[in-house]
């Protein structure tokens, strides 16, 4: 869960804040987002090392970061997305139409 105390956040945000501040304020591109990411996960794993409990607890922080950023921007962008564009089909407009009662 990314939602940390304020007075914890400090010290993170100042990451954040000197990433900003370089001539080309951060990643540029996905592989340099990619790269950033990799890098923070290298530094806290050579700081408390590496086992299979840490790898595992890392890969875990990667699938909720993932899943946090889907429902949080990705899922509400679809939403607009499809109340512009319309539904696929009757699957997935929530209207439970007669497609449903075929499996039930």
């Amino acid at each position: 869960m990314p939602y940390i105390k304020r007075e914890d956040r400090a010290r993170i945000e100042a990451c954040q804040t000197m990433l900003a501040l370089l001539p080309s304020g951060g990643p540029n591109n996905a592989g340099e987002l990619n790269f950033t990411i990799t890098m923070l996960l290298h530094n806290y794993l050579q700081r408390i090392g590496v086992s299979y409990l840490h790898l595992n607890e890392v890969i875990g922080i990667l699938e909720c970061a993932k899943m946090e950023l889907y429902r949080q921007i990705a899922a509400p962008y679809e939403d607009k997305k499809k109340q512009e564009n319309g539904s696929i089909s009757g699957l997935d407009d929530n209207s439970h139409s007669e497609l449903w009662d075929r499996y039930e």
